[in-house]
């Protein structure tokens, strides 16, 4: 499973405040990854001064957000989504909405711990593609540094212009959630939020 994400993002997977200014691109995933302090990364979406952020830095995260990308591959003719949420903010959601334990580092259980995961993304993240709801494929997620990242793939979509997005991801928990979306077109990617309570967006090419 590890090298089919691989083939979606060149590397396993990005930790993610790496993808959270908007400056990441997937064409970078053959190159250093540039490293931007975490300060100066979060001021970008977070109304909060870089003095304070720096102070939190010692703690595990400072604020809420989630990152959301929505890569169109033509010569496949699929959608390739990755969901990057904070690993213990996703395990207290999961616990939280369906009463039981989850391990989402060390599961015991990786095909429960895949159900889990599974029924709440496409629980709290909606889809249409040209205004045309998309069928989803859940393929599994991983824990990589701090976050958990979920992969879905949409078939049978040959082109794409316009998408509407609905999300609630994280927000059954944050009321100062921010989902953050990255949207790549035949090479064009558009960026957008979402911050506690918006749900939906529209990103058109």
């Amino acid at each position: 499973m590890a090298l089919m994400f691989n083939k979606w993002f060149g590397l396993a997977a990005f930790p993610l405040f790496y993808l959270v200014s908007g400056d990441f691109c997937l064409s970078d995933a053959r190159s250093p990854l540039r490293r931007a302090g975490l300060s100066a990364v979060a001021s970008t979406f977070v109304k909060t001064s870089p003095d304070k952020l720096a102070k939190a830095e010692g703690l595990p995260h400072p604020f809420h957000v989630s990152v959301i990308e929505i890569n169109h591959n033509a010569a496949d003719k699929t959608l390739e989504i990755s969901c990057k949420i904070f690993t213990d903010d996703f395990e207290k959601a999961l616990a939280k909405n369906y009463k039981t334990k989850v391990d989402l580092i060390n599961p015991p259980d990786k095909a429960k711990m895949d159900t889990l995961v599974k029924r709440y993304l496409f629980s709290h993240l909606s889809i249409k593609a040209n205004g045309k709801p998309v069928r989803y494929n859940y393929l599994g997620f991983e824990n990589d540094h701090e976050a958990a990242y979920g992969y879905i793939e949409v078939p049978d979509v040959p082109s794409v212009n316009k998408f509407d997005i609905s999300a609630s991801i994280l927000y059954d928990m944050f009321d100062d959630q921010m989902n953050i979306f990255h949207v790549i077109v035949s090479g064009n990617r558009k960026s957008t939020r979402l911050n506690y309570p918006d749900k939906e967006t529209v990103v058109s090419f």
